[in-house]
């Protein structure tokens, strides 16, 4: 949905509509380049992968980092997404600094059902621009992880992208530990829920 007339919607304006209380608790909006958009209803398996994936991530980061899920992360002026996952610094760092939202993260996690289009034309290039080290697209579909890396946010893309899938072993680069099967991602949800 876009505010006709209105031109860009900022960062700024938009925590104000928040605090008015334009939009009921249960909408699902996020802001995109100065335009609200509406997020799409979740699926049972969209809902499961984000689980697991999170559940993954929270073991791995330890106390240096927050495994934060289908929160805010502002990327610019312009731009509030709600990634499906996002790793970020501590929140004690977002508390010194008296920040709503964290305005970086070291990875985003996107599963993409039905957006696959959307999460590489719109949001790679939002999160290679905010300079996020790593974004990793979700394809339930296909199995598969593409995950991008090395950020370029002059030109708004990642110098590399690989895709991951069956035996593959994957893990972010900013977390140690252990790593992971991407098949072990997907395995138990079943082809005839996609």
């Amino acid at each position: 949905m876009e505010l006709g007339g209105r031109g860009p919607v900022s960062v700024e304006q938009y925590h104000k509509m928040v605090e008015q209380g334009v939009f009921q608790e249960d909408d699902r909006v996020e802001l995109i380049q100065g335009v609200l958009v509406a997020k799409s209803p979740q699926s049972g398996l969209h809902g499961r992968l984000i689980q697991r994936l999170t559940r993954w991530l929270f073991r791995q980061g330890g106390e240096a980092f927050d495994v934060r899920v289908q929160l805010p992360l502002t990327v610019g002026d312009l731009s509030e997404p709600e990634p499906d996952v996002a790793v970020v610094l501590s929140d004690e760092e977002a508390e010194r600094l008296s920040l709503d939202h964290p305005t970086s993260a070291t990875l985003v996690i996107e599963v993409s059902l039905g957006s696959l289009k959307w999460d590489r034309e719109v949001k790679a290039p939002l999160y290679a621009q905010a300079a996020i080290p790593e974004f990793w697209i979700v394809d339930p579909r296909g199995e598969a992880i593409e995950v991008l890396r090395d950020p370029d946010p002059v030109r708004r893309r990642y110098r590399a992208q690989q895709v991951f899938s069956g035996e593959d072993v994957l893990a972010p680069l900013s977390l140690e530990g252990p790593r992971f099967k991407v098949s072990e991602l997907f395995r138990g949800l079943g082809r005839s829920n996609r």
